[in-house]
C-alpha cells in the first residue's frame, strides 16, 4: 500500500532524506521512529504529496504520489504535526468544510462527523476551535484524518499534547481502524506508544533507514551482540557480582538489574545462595523498543 524507491529530499545540498526504501503492506500499522531532525516529517510530507522529492519515487495504493498528488490526497487520511483548522468554526463546522473536498453529501457527512467526534471524545463540544487546547486539536485532527474512511492513514506525532485519556482513546481508534484492514503509518518519538499499537516499525536516523520489520525482526537484526537483562530480588542486601559477561549492573538494596552478554541466571543464583541469602525473584526481562532504538541510532546508551 505504501512503497518508496530511493526516495530523497535535499535542502541546499544537504540530504534530509537519503534514498530510503520503505514498504508497508495492506493492514500493517507501522511506527516510524527516529530522533528529532531524522527526516520523519519530511518523509511523510513526500508520501502525502505535500513535499516534492529531489529524487526517487513514492507510491500509495499503486499511485505515484508526485504524478497524482490530488488523487492521493483524496484517497488517504493525514494528521499533520500542526493543525490548519479554522479557529472561528466549531469542530463540526470544520469537518463539514473538509468533507466537501471528499465529495461527501451532507447527510453522509453529518452522520460520519457525529460518529468520529464521539470516537475521539469531542461529542457535544460546541466552542470554537480557537479556544481548544493542543490536545483537543489533536483529537480533532485524528477525526479529520479518518473523515473519508481512507484505506491508508498517515499520522505525524499523533499523541502530541494528549492527556492519558486521550492516549487511550487514540489507541482504541487506531486498533479499530487496523482491525478493518486499514494501513497506518505514523511517526512518533514516544516509543512506548509505538510498541502498544504497531505490528511493524521503521527506524530512521540522519535521513537513512536503519531498520524495518516486525519488532522481533528488528531486535534480531540490529542486536550487535547477545543482550540479557536480568532482574534479581533477594531478602536482604544484594551483593555486588563479578563476572566478565556483566556489561552493566544497577544495585538498589535488595534488588539488582543486570545487563549481560550471556544468560547468567545460574551464576547469579549460586552467588546469592553462597552469600546466605534467599532468592525472591530471578527472571529475564524482554529487551525493550527503547533498548533497540538506542543501540540502533546511538550505538547504545
Amino acid at each position: 500500500m505504501i512503497r518508496t524507491e530511493n526516495l530523497t529530499k535535499a535542502y541546499g545540498g544537504v540530504k534530509a532524506v537519503d534514498a530510503i526504501n520503505v514498504k508497508i503492506e495492506k493492514g500493517q500499522v507501522c511506527g516510524f521512529v527516529g530522533p528529532n531532525g531524522a527526516g520523519k516529517t519530511t518523509t511523510i510530507g513526500m508520501m502525502t504529496g505535500l513535499i516534492e522529492p529531489t529524487g526517487g519515487k513514492c507510491f500509495v495504493k499503486d499511485m505515484e504520489v508526485s504524478r497524482n498528488p490530488l488523487a492521493v490526497k483524496q484517497a488517504i487520511g493525514y494528521l499533520p504535526d500542526g493543525f490548519g483548522f479554522y479557529s472561528h468554526m466549531t469542530a463540526m463546522q470544520n469537518l463539514k468544510y473538509f468533507s466537501k473536498f471528499y465529495g461527501l453529501k451532507e447527510p453522509e457527512a453529518n452522520a460520519r462527523i457525529a460518529e468520529l467526534l464521539g470516537e475521539v471524545g469531542l461529542a457535544g463540544v460546541e466552542k470554537k476551535v480557537g479556544a481548544y487546547s493542543r490536545g483537543m486539536k489533536q483529537r480533532l485532527g485524528l477525526a479529520r484524518a479518518l473523515l473519508n474512511d481512507p484505506e491508508v492513514i498517515f499520522l505525524d506525532e499523533p499523541t502530541n499534547g494528549l492527556d492519558p485519556e486521550g492516549v487511550i482513546q487514540f489507541r482504541k481508534v487506531i486498533k479499530a481502524e487496523a482491525a478493518k484492514g486499514k494501513t497506518i503509518f505514523f511517526s512518533s518519538h514516544v516509543l512506548d506508544e509505538v510498541q502498544h499499537v504497531c505490528n511493524t516499525i521503521c527506524i530512521i536516523s540522519k535521513g537513512k533507514i536503519m531498520a524495518q520489520g516486525t519488532l522481533e525482526d528488528v531486535k534480531k537484526r540490529m542486536r550487535k551482540s547477545p543482550r540479557f537483562n536480568i532482574i534479581v530480588k533477594v531478602d536482604r542486601i544484594m551483593p555486588k557480582l563479578a563476572n566478565p559477561d556483566i556489561i552493566d549492573a544497577v544495585y538498589s538494596d535488595g534488588s539488582a538489574t543486570i545487563k549481560a552478554s550471556s544468560d547468567l541466571r545460574d551464576f547469579i543464583f549460586d552467588e546469592v545462595v553462597r552469600s546466605g541469602l534467599r532468592m525472591r525473584e530471578l527472571r529475564l526481562e524482554e529487551e525493550s523498543l527503547e533498548d533497540v532504538f538506542l543501540e540502533t541510532v546511538y550505538g547504545g546508551a
